[in-house]
């Protein structure tokens, strides 16, 4: 999709986002009685509303428990409505578009072919097919209701997909019970079939149609739904995220092809390219696939020769290239087997191409003479296996973990699409596997009715099972702001542990009297003597969800639909557990970068002192933790030079990198940031050097990465290589793998300038010299002095032997506020406005970057 149909689909989403978020509150406030003032919100439920019928009646009930539900979370009034409603317009706005991608497509939902469904509004097809089979809708569009119709229309559709497609078509989502007006959908639909295309833009208007038949397009839905006004406000006003719904808008950049194609390559393409000893089709298939020319793959239990990097530090890019590559054995694996993890998934990028690959891998396995047995077992011929594939895939090999549940609804449509692009591709119709099972996990607190809470535990039996769903829900309170960064797997773990202990010990009283001898201190005490079979705590987990699930089928109350809610953020919880408590061959992502959130940063520290000061380095060591195979990242490229994560590098990551593209800026749309590309291996290879490429002054990085690739692949030296140890003789550990060697070897020499000599510190940066950099005489003098509007500015300029006018001016009236919110826009910090300002108005010498 190219800049102007991208920056066409941002209209028009932005535009759809206003009209169905208006139209919902002025619904909720006009028919049902629900409308904030100011930060009061009124929302009674006893309200008489004599005006509904009891349909509407039941469905204010239900939008009721749905905003109560939201509170419960930790939303304030107003926050938890305006929550509400925006996750209404997503919803819509999400099926409104899926409809449309799935007309583009040849699917069929449950036998039958997918019809028309908003191409043409009420006049679409599917819609006369309906209700032909449906005669009191019929009467209803006849006699003047066609919008009730309808909507009863798109409600039976969702619910023919809600097996499959479960997140996006859940019956209990508060969007089966409030619609926008007619009005309002219509001219929604308008805007997804035209695009608001002007008459005179005929090329553009061609276009238009075929961006619903692109597995992308729902990715770009939703990053545009948050407006970048929206996104600037917000990091104007904080630094840091102020809470996962922050966190998540803060961070939507959608990643380019290429950098999906070069990562995965490279992680899930080279593990099977190693597992297979280079015997693949992914070679071609892969083409951003770094090999080298002098590949040795060492045989089960072979290790590579003791001086394989001895004394090479010095050696020459040639001779480095001519070097031979021992490269560890690594033991087939039944593609069914193979896990794939992006621990922010967004909507799904990475998954959606590791989808191609595991096509060809499922294939290559049914000829492998080690992998074929056990497949052929259950698959009788290759085309029994292919027809499973897809359903395979979403069960067995791929999964996603967001903070955002709007996520994890459009990751989950993209992924079934694509299964149905495999059916078209195969020639299956009406006999398609019904595709019901994905792991695709919204991280996100237990829900938060207390109530509802005791009255679960109090039914489980034994009473450990309930003591410990309490430790899983007061760990869990972190999961919405620390995403997959939180270790929920060990605290669950060290909870079952210690009920284990007290159970192995017969327990352990509590001291109930000023008489009674002194127990030794523990977190919680466990009810462990009605447990006969130590067993018991391996299905701990499986016994919670069933009772969950039994819990939700008894209304109480009238608190049906509050128990339904419960019950499902509680087993979304669990599953997200689940996914925590596995361990995964490949991870994939394009984490957010900067602070972390504020009521997360505690908990963070702790868990990870190396990295905690900067979230793309958290997400990193957390991959590291979940991985044990390769893991991928794009993120921003100042992990490489950061101070702040000097001691991360040194023990974590220089030992580990293994491939780096070095992409410059503008990379990910809306990101302002310098970007890099690049995969770790779980286990250290100090003997292999890293493996770079820097396009970063190439204006078309795609070609370029790809053809240096190519041709370093052949034997022609074009990436810089250096071995780890190089690095960790730099200066604060830094990656600086395209030093030319005689730079590099001054670095590590013992005489240095610092402290020697003096100090060297690079300056602030503006962001935007335009606006804040004046030449002196353009402002008037008395504006110019420490404390003043403007101050003077030393920021290098032409060669000057001993001394220079400084004829520059900075704007930094009110401590630089202006820059500094800037600052915080573009790079979620001010650091680099007030960049060594310990050092400002001091004597010194200045020079400019060449």
């Amino acid at each position: 999709m190219d800049q102007e149909t991208r920056n066409k689909l941002r209209n028009v989403v932005t535009q759809c986002r206003r009209l169905l978020e208006d139209a919902i509150a002025q619904e909720l406030e006009g028919k049902y009685g629900i409308f904030a003032t100011k930060d009061q919100v009124t929302a009674d439920p006893n309200a008489r509303m004599t005006h509904l019928s009891d349909d509407e009646q039941a469905a204010r009930k239900d939008i009721l428990d749905h905003y109560a539900h939201i509170k419960a979370r930790g939303f304030k009034p107003k926050d938890a409505l305006d929550q509400l409603i925006r996750e209404i317009a997503f919803t819509h706005l999400n099926r409104l578009c899926a409809y449309k991608m799935m007309e583009a497509r040849e699917v069929y939902v449950g036998g039958q072919k997918f019809r028309e469904a908003v191409s043409r509004g009420v006049s679409s097809n599917g819609v006369k097919f309906y209700l032909a089979e449906h005669p009191e809708e019929e009467r209803l569009f006849n006699t003047g209701h066609q919008d009730v119709a309808y909507r009863r229309f798109l409600d039976w559709l969702g619910g023919a997909l809600s097996d499959e497609i479960g997140v996006l078509f859940n019956p209990n989502d508060p969007a089966n019970r409030l619609y926008p007006r007619q009005k309002t959908l219509d001219e929604v639909l308008d805007l997804l079939n035209g695009g608001g295309i002007k008459a005179e833009e005929t090329e553009l208007r061609e276009q238009w149609p075929q961006i619903w038949s692109q597995d992308e397009t729902i990715g770009w839905v939703y990053q545009y739904f948050t407006p970048r006004e929206l996104r600037d406000q917000a990091r104007k006003e904080s630094q840091a995220p102020r809470n996962s719904y922050e966190l998540a808008f803060r961070n939507q950049f959608f990643t380019p092809r290429y950098v999906v194609e070069f990562l995965t390559d490279n992680t899930l393409g080279r593990i099977w390219y190693e597992m297979r000893k280079g015997d693949t089709r992914l070679k071609d298939q892969c083409c951003y696939m770094v090999r080298r020319p002098t590949e040795i793959f060492l045989k089960d239990g072979e290790q590579p020769p003791n001086d394989a990097a001895e004394g090479k530090d010095d050696l020459s890019q040639e001779e480095l290239l001519k070097l031979p590559v021992h490269i560890p054995h690594r033991p087939k694996k039944d593609p069914r087997e193979l896990k794939i993890l992006d621990p922010a998934c967004g909507s799904g990028h990475f998954l959606l191409y590791c989808f191609d690959l595991l096509l060809t891998i499922y294939e290559e396995a049914y000829a492998d003479q080690d992998l074929s047995p056990a497949l052929k077992n259950d698959y009788p011929t290759l085309d029994a296996l292919k027809r499973d594939v897809p359903r395979l895939i979403l069960a067995h090999n791929l999964h996603g973990i967001d903070i955002d549940l709007r996520a994890s609804q459009i990751a989950a449509l993209a992924l079934w699409l694509r299964c149905q692009r495999t059916y078209q591709e195969l020639g299956f119709k009406k006999d398609r596997p019904r595709v019901t099972r994905s792991n695709f996990v919204c991280a996100e607190a237990m829900p938060g009715e207390e109530q509802m809470l005791k009255e679960f535990v109090g039914q489980l039996e034994p009473k450990v099972l309930g003591q410990v769903v309490e430790v899983v829900f007061d760990k869990m309170k972190l999961a919405g702001e620390a995403g997959s960064l939180l270790k929920i797997e060990e605290d669950i773990r060290d909870a079952i542990r210690e009920a284990k202990r007290q159970y192995a010990i017969g327990g352990i009283s509590v001291q109930r009297t000023l008489f009674d001898k002194p127990t030794e201190p523990v977190a919680k005490v466990f009810s462990v003597k009605d447990i006969t079979d130590a067993q018991f705590f391996e299905g701990a987990e499986a016994q919670v969800i069933e009772a969950l699930r039994s819990y939700a089928e008894k209304a109480q109350n009238g608190q049906r639909l509050q128990r339904r809610l419960f019950t499902e953020d509680a087993v979304r919880g669990f599953a997200f557990v689940d996914l925590c408590q596995k361990r995964y061959d490949v991870v994939l992502m394009n984490p957010p970068f900067g602070l972390a959130p504020e009521g997360a940063f505690a908990y963070l520290k702790k868990a990870f002192p190396l990295s905690y000061t900067e979230l793309l380095a958290t997400f990193v060591d957390r991959s590291l933790q979940l991985c044990s195979g390769i893991g991928g990242a794009i993120t921003s490229r100042s992990f490489m030079v950061a101070t702040r994560l000097r001691n991360w590098r040194h023990d974590i990551l220089i030992d580990r990198l293994a491939t780096l593209a070095d992409l410059g800026a503008a990379v990910m749309d809306a990101a302002l940031v310098e970007s890099a590309a690049y995969t770790f291996v779980a286990e250290p290879l100090p003997r292999q050097p890293l493996v770079a490429f820097d396009v970063r002054s190439n204006a078309e990085r795609e070609e370029q990465l790809s053809k240096s690739i190519r041709i370093d692949n052949g034997g022609e030296a074009i990436a810089s290589r250096l071995f780890p140890s190089v690095f960790k003789r730099f200066p604060n550990y830094k990656i600086l793998y395209s030093l030319p060697s005689k730079v590099a070897d001054l670095l590590q020499l013992p005489c240095k300038f610092e402290p020697t000599v003096g100090t060297a510190r690079q300056g602030m940066t503006t962001w935007d010299d335009f606006r804040f950099i004046r030449l002196r005489w353009e402002v008037a003098p008395d504006t110019i002095g420490t404390s003043k509007m403007w101050e003077h500015l030393a920021k290098g300029g032409g060669y000057q032997r001993y001394y220079g006018n400084i004829h520059l001016v900075v704007g930094w009236n009110g401590d630089g506020k202006e820059m500094r919110e800037a600052n915080i826009r573009v790079n979620g910090t001010d650091a680099q406005a007030r960049q060594a300002s310990d050092y400002w108005r001091r004597p010194g010498a200045t020079y400019s970057l060449r």
